[in-house]
């Protein structure tokens, strides 16, 4: 096994990481650690990551393969065999059967908020980290919103087709202004709270559910029920993640539930919506207009795909007034997607090259101070196991013959995560710390970074 040293590039780091590192290093020189030894890092970047992500993987001496949409999967199944790193947005499906054929896969960057088109259960069990971005989009998600709850209480989707069409329709019945109106917030995360305070912004009372209790910010207040909020909002809008609990969240129990003339909002995923119900409702007048961001099928391209052939309501949908309809684009600004590309590259960065898992959804996460140059003889010893009794004193006995400088270790469910930094080796030593490491029954996967 012969081993070469980092590659010298590196790419300045966002000071709101969370890795910790950067407090710590000072003016000392960080040592770039490199993961393999013969081969270089093979990324494949689909569905038109933004040039920023691209930018900091490219910095990095890595072999970057760029597609600007999503791969059908029998062809995604040949692309995925031989690189380390691969970085998608919502529209590419890792399925179990995709990741099976990922022989050299280390890392998954989710380009996106969610990370319900990976398998990470599948993944973590296989030794693959999986990163998202939690954050980045959050704000563009909040403004979207705000546009919407304002185009929909003046029905201004309705007025500008009209127009479009030649049709002067200058009415002001059932338009309303947003001051005084009740928001009512499903979900007070990232995107809620942020989207909280804009509405108080504009004069309007904010309540929110969540099945935690959280801190409101400004005058918002937590309400004990779902139904308590639907019963009160003129307004609902849903941020919450797709899960078994949040399947069809809104149905047609809840559509009763909300005020007359109420509106609903949904960008989060499109599982929470019952779309016949909520096609039911509008025809009925119950609501006075709804937006929907996201479908439980979406195309995985642009063009004209938005059909009964696709979901088979959607021209019924299509057919309602006062209903806002588009494309997932709620994160789709420039602002936004440049943040995401820095946020999820940089992660990806540290994984591959020193190993912190700070950050990955379905991993323990951990992280070790980083090495200096001046520590030249030290190797990075990351061992993902399964999480059984008695694998930390077969591992020790390996390393116990060596100076280990550190160790830490944690695990999340069945999957355990050890990293230790060993001196004074050579390329003898680690070689023979990788094969002995390689041959426990515990393995998931090893990795020696040099």
């Amino acid at each position: 096994m012969s081993l070469s040293k980092s590659p010298s590039t590196s790419y300045p780091r966002s000071p709101a990481s969370k890795d910790a590192s950067h407090w710590q290093r000072g003016n000392v020189a960080a040592k770039t650690l490199k993961p393999f030894a013969t081969e270089d890092i093979k990324i494949l970047l689909l569905e038109n990551v933004n040039q920023t992500g691209r930018d900091i993987l490219a910095a990095q001496g890595y072999q970057v393969d760029f597609l600007k949409t999503s791969l059908p999967d029998d062809e995604l199944v040949k692309r995925i065999r031989d690189v380390h790193v691969i970085g998608i947005r919502s529209k590419t499906q890792l399925t179990a059967r995709v990741l099976r054929e990922a022989k050299n896969l280390i890392v998954i960057g989710c380009f996106c908020i969610g990370t319900n088109q990976v398998d990470t259960q599948y993944a973590a069990k296989h030794g693959i980290a999986v990163f998202n971005s939690p954050f980045s989009n959050s704000r563009s998600v909040a403004e979207i919103i705000i546009g919407e709850v304002i185009a929909l209480a003046r029905q201004l989707g309705d007025r500008s087709n009209e127009l479009h069409k030649g049709t002067w329709n200058k009415v002001s019945a059932g338009c309303w202004e947003i001051r005084g109106k009740t928001l009512g917030i499903i979900g007070y995360g990232h995107i809620g709270s942020q989207l909280s305070v804009l509405a108080e912004a504009m004069g309007m009372t904010v309540m929110f559910y969540d099945v935690v209790n959280l801190m409101a910010l400004g005058t918002a207040k937590q309400v004990p029920t779902l139904e308590t909020l639907l019963g009160a909002a003129d307004f609902v809008t849903c941020h919450v993640p797709e899960l078994p609990e949040t399947h069809n969240m809104i149905g047609r129990l809840q559509f009763e539930q909300m005020k007359h003339g109420s509106y609903l909002i949904n960008a989060s995923r499109g599982s929470v919506i019952d779309i016949p119900a909520l096609i039911d409702v509008m025809r009925s007048s119950k609501l006075a207009g709804a937006a929907l961001d996201v479908y439980p099928a979406e195309p995985g391209g642009n063009g004209d795909y938005f059909t009964n052939d696709l979901n088979l309501w959607a021209e019924d949908l299509r057919s309602l007034k006062n209903i806002i309809l588009t494309p997932h684009i709620g994160g789709s600004t420039e602002e936004a997607q440049s943040a995401i590309g820095i946020e999820v590259s940089e992660a990806l960065v540290r994984y591959v090259n020193e190993g912190c898992s700070l950050g990955a959804v379905n991993m323990p996460e951990v992280n070790l101070r980083f090495l200096t140059m001046e520590e030249e003889n030290h190797v990075r010893v990351i061992y993902i196991h399964h999480n059984v009794p008695g694998v930390l004193r077969k591992v020790n006995e390996i390393l116990g013959d060596h100076n280990v400088d550190k160790q830490t270790t944690d695990s999340r469910g069945d999957v355990a995560y050890l990293m230790a930094d060993i001196s004074d080796v050579n390329n003898s030593v680690i070689s023979d710390l990788y094969q002995r490491l390689e041959g426990l029954s515990s393995r998931i996967m090893t990795r020696v970074l040099y």
